[in-house]
């Protein structure tokens, strides 16, 4: 993960996704085109705490996160979404 000096609001956090499986676990290869996009990520940057909701996520949190969720970003030639706290299915 590369160092990010940016900011972002409050309620919000910048997450990068971890690599698509590229094999099943038989051994079978998955062609990029069928490659389903990844649901889980290690957040990068948190915001500030919103009025009446705290930031319960800290930098290095593994998360779970819905299939559609995030703005897609490329910060510094990495990859990453930017999402609401309350986007956060599960954190591990």
């Amino acid at each position: 993960m590369a160092d990010l000096k940016g900011k972002i609001l409050a309620g919000k956090i910048l997450v990068q996704s971890q690599a698509a499986e590229e094999k099943t676990v038989s051994g079978i290869i998955i062609p990029d085109s069928a490659q389903e996009k990844p649901q889980i990520g290690t957040v990068a940057l948190v915001g500030a705490d919103k009025k009446d909701d705290p930031m319960e996520l800290k930098v290095g949190d593994v998360v779970f996160y819905g299939k559609y969720s995030g703005t897609e970003l490329n910060i510094d030639g990495e990859d990453y979404l930017l999402m609401s706290q309350t986007d956060i299915l599960y954190i591990t």
